[in-house]
């Protein structure tokens, strides 16, 4: 070997053994600096994914009766705002006149889906009603009035109206599972909801044809069960809502149309 290929490798070597001198204790400290990127990372990658705005209709069958559902939550200064209506369509308004109207003011919180304000007024069921309630968190109580007449109610824990109960559970789904039980503001009583995941299967709609993920709630002592199939690229959005009663269909909502909300 020449003079001058032993000198080359000789110094190769030294660089070599130079670098790893260099090297060795950073490579110590490269889980610390792990830790500190993962720290440095901004809070939005950790944050829940929050409700999408949209507008969705239904096709409702009531046995032999139909309807049509219009469902509708949009963002506010405030947090949402959700409306949802039911009007008999066909044949059906020869036998029923009227109209559900729901609406729900309410935010996103660390505790959970808090309504702020809620009304309802129903003119379709036998039993006409007229609700119209604020929720007070801090003083921990609800107050309105229900037929014209004022009514307060002790508010205990985390409590939900009727409508803002399926965007906690769309909430929910977006970020994990649901609980095991909800406590349901039903116009003038309270309901523990007794929720459950029944699995997943495809549904065909109108608006399409989508894997959905099934959830079921029936509030304690009673024998009616509502089933909403939830669509995870709608947001969880229910693409099939049913309720059966003793064992059998009496209602079923079917998504015709769906549109994304954006302003």
């Amino acid at each position: 070997m020449s003079v001058m290929r032993q000198c080359e490798d000789l110094f190769a070597n030294r660089l070599r053994t130079s670098f790893l001198n260099y090297l060795q204790p950073r490579w110590n400290l490269l889980p610390h600096a792990c830790l500190l990127l993962l720290l440095a990372l901004p809070a939005g990658a950790s944050e829940e994914q929050a409700l999408t705005p949209y507008w969705a209709e239904y096709k409702v069958s009531i046995s032999v009766l139909g309807g049509r559902l219009t469902t509708e939550l949009r963002a506010t200064d405030e947090g949402y705002e959700a409306n949802h209506v039911i009007k008999p369509t066909g044949l059906a308004r020869m036998f029923k006149n009227g109209v559900i109207s729901e609406t729900s003011h309410f935010d996103a919180t660390e505790k959970g889906i808090q309504a702020s304000w809620y009304r309802s007024e129903d003119s379709l069921s036998k039993k006409k009603t007229r609700a119209e309630v604020t929720f007070d968190w801090p003083g921990n109580e609800i107050s309105g009035t229900i037929n014209d007449e004022e009514v307060q109610f002790l508010l205990e824990g985390l409590v939900h109206d009727r409508v803002a109960i399926q965007y906690q559970l769309m909430h929910d789904l977006l970020n994990g599972d649901p609980d095991e039980r909800y406590i349901l503001y039903d116009i003038d009583e309270f309901k523990t909801l007794v929720v459950s995941t029944i699995g997943e299967r495809e549904v065909k709609t109108r608006a399409g044809t989508y894997n959905a993920v099934g959830i079921q709630h029936q509030a304690e002592n009673s024998s009616r069960v509502t089933t909403l199939w939830c669509v995870p690229e709608l947001g969880f959005t229910p693409a099939v809502i049913e309720q059966h009663r003793d064992g059998k269909l009496r209602l079923r909502a079917t998504l015709r149309s769906y549109s994304p909300l954006t302003e």
